[in-house]
């Protein structure tokens, strides 16, 4: 099972010039993907595109015929012409697809300090090695108490899947499987990925592989399951991007306990620029 994920910043490369072109041609250059998870993807706002509101899901849905599209928009406003300008995350995928859940990430306010609605998408695959839940998120960059908040709730998430699997949660009904009530897979087996907003060695960092619970294991970096103590490629400041001012990582795989033995690589692609992030890949066997 092969995934992408990348922060695109909706098409703009380190050039700064926008087009979603470049976009799926680096893409389509990285490999062959079973699930591309994709972080700053927009529909409308046009002062982010050139002046053109480009619908970003629409293109990227286009691109890659044979994958159904999954999106969530975190931002979600009106546009002045009557339609809707939104900027989120989306999920392509060429597996097939179960349930489908879209969160919102909490945004708890904090004096003087911008921010953004934040979310995260969850689909759920039909692998080959049985179903896995796909997790695509970007926490807030300018709050640190945000992003812990943020964490929380992905934590909170794999709570829920620990629950489903002890049973806890109400069993399938046959006589509602075309129902709302249709309870459908939802494996604690899970990959989480995106834009984290924070680099190794944080406290965010480190939240986020703590410990869930007594009974629930925390989310486990790829990169170290692979690699060890080998420093994390830098996935931003490269080819000549207006920002950041200095090269780190702050884009990762986090994948559930039962998962780390099947990681077989995690790649960054430090060449392209077709962003002010850098492509990020992995590989579970």
């Amino acid at each position: 099972m092969k995934l992408l994920s990348w922060n695109i910043q909706w098409g703009r490369g380190a050039d700064g010039e926008v087009t979603l072109a470049r976009t799926v041609a680096a893409i389509r250059t990285l490999g062959d993907f079973d699930v591309i998870c994709l972080q700053e993807v927009a529909v409308g706002f046009a002062g982010l595109q050139g002046g053109i509101a480009v619908d970003g899901v629409a293109r990227l849905s286009e691109a890659f015929p044979g994958y159904s599209a999954h999106f969530v928009p975190a931002v979600d406003f009106p546009d002045g012409s009557g339609g809707r300008s939104q900027f989120g995350n989306l999920t392509l995928s060429r597996l097939p697809v179960g349930q489908v859940f879209r969160h919102s990430l909490p945004r708890p306010p904090e004096e003087g300090v911008p921010s953004m609605p934040r979310a995260c998408l969850e689909v759920v695959v039909d692998a080959p090695g049985g179903p896995v839940r796909v997790l695509n998120t970007h926490l807030e960059y300018y709050s640190r108490v945000q992003r812990m908040t943020q964490i929380a709730a992905l934590h909170a998430l794999q709570c829920d899947a620990m629950r489903l699997a002890a049973g806890e949660a109400p069993a399938p009904d046959e006589d509602k499987e075309d129902s709302p009530f249709a309870v459908w897979p939802r494996p604690v087996s899970a990959v989480i990925c995106g834009d984290f907003n924070c680099e190794p060695g944080s406290p965010e960092y480190y939240r986020m592989i703590a410990p869930i619970g007594a009974d629930v294991s925390g989310w486990e970096d790829a990169w170290r399951a692979c690699y060890g103590d080998i420093p994390h490629l830098n996935t931003v400041g490269l080819n000549g991007a207006e920002w950041p001012d200095r090269p780190y990582c702050c884009d990762y795989f986090f994948v559930s306990a039962d998962l780390v033995d099947r990681v077989e690589a995690v790649a960054v692609d430090q060449a392209t620029a077709a962003s002010d992030h850098q492509p990020i890949k992995l590989t579970l066997n």
